[in-house]
């Protein structure tokens, strides 16, 4: 996962916003858009291209499991999570049919039902068919449900642990299954071209879901488990992907891939505004909060449970959370867009 992840470094931002500062279009937004569109497709297509590689890793283990197997396994389940923290932000378009976001990553689970469902179907005499998965809703057709075969302590221990059949037989078809939608949302995006090129709320779209990202991040992601928001109470297992020990990888894929496909044209539109100071502003605080990696490449439970440790949690909030201050705020306003009720954080 990490040359995944790492190859998109600060240099590239820069690049990229210098050109973008460097042009005057006549149509700012429509410029705009004109970059997003191929930055986004060039997820997707990665995403694809990951989620192909772990079904057939998938097949590859069942067919013949061994420890070698099992890691190579685990890795492509890593890989292809954080292609899709890369676009995840993107919450318009192609990804809103037939509820594909969720079909990708249910989350929030307060009701655990991932593991509910998994333990009824891994039990269950019923064959795993790909019907079986399309009806059984978002919580079975995702990555969380692959995390927990994968990572889950418990089942691993028990007599459904994987490479048992049933199991095995849910891994390959859930991996088919995201293996198909990853395909079928980068062929989408390619079609929608032409509409979210000519149609100018869609600009407005694409702005909105960066800023939703960054609030979801700092309040869902970061601030509740850390015990800031609610209870009070550190919990790292409503995080969204604690068994696997990645939640904190996630979220730095989440705010490269913001780095990498929406934050050249989003600076570009700010100096298109008069606003090069805080274009400066976003793009430094931006590389504040991705500093924070490597060394906050821990499972959260580890931050949460060490106060020592707790201060690295602490500082990436911080960072954050200013960075979403000054994107959701202070750009905001400058580029005249109002926020409104946020559906996409699983209330």
């Amino acid at each position: 996962m990490q040359p995944i992840i790492r190859a998109f470094c600060a240099s590239t931002l820069a690049v990229a916003a210098s050109v973008s500062f460097a042009a005057t279009p006549v149509d700012a937004p429509q410029s705009a858009r004109a970059g997003w569109h191929p930055a986004i497709q060039s997820g997707y297509d990665l995403l694809a291209d990951e989620t192909s590689q772990l079904a057939e890793q998938a097949n590859r283990y069942c067919e013949a499991p061994d420890e070698k197997q099992r890691e190579q396994l685990e890795q492509h389940w890593r890989d292809a999570f954080m292609a899709w923290q890369q676009v995840r932000f993107v919450d318009f378009g192609p990804v809103e049919n037939d509820n594909l976001a969720w079909q990708f990553q249910f989350w929030p689970d307060p009701k655990n039902l991932v593991a509910r469902k998994a333990s009824y179907l891994t039990k269950s005499d019923q064959p795993i068919t790909t019907n079986i998965i399309e009806q059984s809703g978002v919580a079975v057709q995702g990555f969380p449900m692959l995390e927990y075969l994968l990572f889950d302590e418990a089942l691993s221990t028990g007599e459904s642990a994987l490479p048992a059949p049933h199991s095995c037989a849910l891994l390959t078809t859930v991996t088919q299954h995201i293996a198909s939608n990853s395909k079928q949302l980068s062929a989408d995006w390619q079609n929608f071209k032409t509409p979210y090129l000519n149609t100018e709320v869609y600009h407005v779209s694409t702005l909105k879901s960066a800023m939703a990202a960054l609030e979801i991040l700092e309040e869902r992601r970061l601030a509740k488990p850390m015990g800031l928001r609610g209870n009070g109470k550190r919990n790292p297992y409503i995080t969204d992907a604690w068994r696997s020990g990645t939640s904190l990888l996630s979220v730095e894929a989440t705010l490269r891939g913001l780095q990498q496909h929406f934050m050249p044209e989003f600076l570009g539109l700010l100096e298109q505004k008069g606003e090069l100071q805080l274009a400066e502003r976003v793009q430094r605080q931006f590389d504040a909060a991705l500093d924070n990696f490597p060394e906050a490449d821990r499972p959260m439970t580890a931050l949460l449970s060490d106060d020592n440790a707790f201060r690295i949690l602490q500082g990436l909030y911080v960072d954050v959370s200013q960075l979403a201050t000054l994107i959701n705020d202070q750009a905001a306003v400058a580029l005249g867009v109002v926020r409104g009720f946020n559906s996409s954080d699983g209330d």
